[in-house]
């Protein structure tokens, strides 16, 4: 016999003044009186809130049934001139600076912009001289900024910087004494890799839409094919998908958003149009496309001031648009400025590998791969594979075949992947997956 029983005292971790029912299971006629821990003939089988005995409230069930389902799915990206992504492509220009001259760089370069201004903060160890004005001001102009009336000039815009040498204990402790493959980890972290066989990339098609779509709106600008295009935009795309045993499949394009910032003489109209014509049939199979796809296409109406002059720019302030557009997982740490020994950048690119190439390997489906470090320890604390239900091996007997083919010691993954050399910042902007001029996104043959 199943009974509910009120409990309006607040338990542990939940919100006081809300009411939760505990259900338990009875094992005999009487009850005993009430209390924080339940007599032993009430075996307590589930907490609910009040909210959980309203029908409407309940989603898609849980379990085996879940296949066939359909849910919605949102991604966004960013362009060249988005402030954060300014700061991005900042940082990662300065460390392939200071790899081209010496590739044993320790580089942790952080940037920050706002109206005129730009500031380099961080700490680089190197035997190279760079000249860092010279550095972060061609950036700024390969990014479009080359006149005020834009919002921001390369040429004039005033450039600070306050880098200092890497801090000696953490070198002491990560390189000192130590063979190359068995330098340790830079600092403590978790990263996270993402594979799913929805695209040829083996990446979501939401974010890699998202992503193409600024691609095409600075190809446009860049070509002068729509001169009224200027550096910044953002766009964001939502999918619907089938779930099929823990497969994703996309169905159709729900949602497309796009901003773009744009000189006054165009109007709302025009721009509308070249938006929809030029960039959303171009890059958006029109098998995704149909007649209940929605549009909001420079929904604000107007987007003259973008950049910096709008709003404050950061590095490592768009992870998820780096990454798996909110697929996956994230250990919460930035890549852009950061040489190989910072596990934040190279754990990541390293899971990745591992878990394209598990998907390119036909193992599973989908797979989610977490890697965790300590500084100064060579090899992971922890190694885990996730596979979705989409694989006929047991998560264990992937973990396995990673850990035969696999070595994630820093040391190591830099030299399977060629990570001293000056590649990063073309990282910086539209995704560090998906991309297969990156050698992460090369998979691997694997021994199984």
């Amino acid at each position: 016999m199943l009974s509910f029983r009120q409990k309006k005292t607040p338990l542990p971790s939940c919100r006081v003044n809300h009411c939760y029912f505990i259900l338990y299971q009875r094992s005999s006629d009487s009850f005993s009186p009430l209390s924080d821990v339940p007599a032993p003939r009430f075996l307590p089988l589930r907490l609910f809130s009040h909210s959980a005995f309203v029908p409407e409230l309940k989603m898609n069930p849980s379990g085996a049934t879940r296949s066939g389902r359909t849910f919605l799915f949102t991604s966004e990206s960013v362009g060249e001139g988005h402030a954060d992504k300014m700061c991005d492509q900042i940082s990662d220009a300065v460390l392939d600076a200071y790899l081209k001259e010496d590739p044993d760089s320790r580089v942790a370069c952080e940037c920050v912009t706002k109206t005129g201004m730009i500031l380099l903060v961080g700490e680089v160890t190197s035997k190279a001289t760079v000249d860092l004005q010279k550095v972060v001001r061609n950036t700024v102009k390969s990014i479009g900024y080359d006149d005020s009336s834009k919002g921001f000039d390369y040429k004039t815009c005033n450039v600070l910087v306050a880098l200092e040498p890497q801090c000696a204990e953490i070198s002491d402790c990560v390189f000192e004494g130590r063979d190359q493959e068995d330098i340790g980890a830079g600092d403590q972290g978790l990263m996270f890799g993402y594979a799913t066989d929805e695209t040829e990339e083996c990446m979501p098609l939401t974010i890699l839409l998202a992503h193409k779509l600024n691609y095409r709106m600075k190809e446009l600008s860049r070509t002068r094919e729509c001169p009224w295009i200027l550096p910044d935009s953002k766009s964001q795309v939502t999918v619907e998908y089938q779930d099929n045993k823990g497969a994703l499949e996309p169905l159709r394009v729900h949602t497309v958003v796009l901003s773009v910032q744009h000189v006054p003489e165009i109007s709302l109209k025009d721009i509308r149009h070249h938006l929809m014509e030029k960039v959303v049939k171009v890059v958006i199979p029109a098998k995704y496309l149909d007649e209940k796809t929605i549009y909001h296409l420079l929904p604000s109406g107007k987007f003259l001031l973008g950049g910096p002059q709008s709003d404050a720019g950061l590095t490592g302030r768009k992870i998820i648009v780096d990454t798996y557009g909110g697929w996956g997982g994230h250990g919460g740490g930035a890549f852009s400025g950061k040489d190989y020994s910072k596990v934040d950048r190279s754990g990541a690119y390293a899971a990745r590998w591992v878990a394209k190439s598990l998907v390119k390997a036909g193992l599973c489906r989908r797979a989610l791969v977490q890697i965790s470090y300590a500084i100064s320890v060579s090899h992971p604390l922890s190694i885990s594979v996730f596979h979705y239900g989409t694989s006929n091996r047991d998560e264990d007997e992937l973990l396995q075949i990673v850990q035969k083919n696999f070595d994630l010691r820093p040391g190591v993954i830099v030299k399977e992947l060629d990570l001293k050399r000056p590649i990063y910042q073309s990282t910086a902007c539209y995704g560090h997956f998906g991309r297969e001029e990156f050698p992460w996104e090369k998979p691997k043959s694997l021994v199984f």
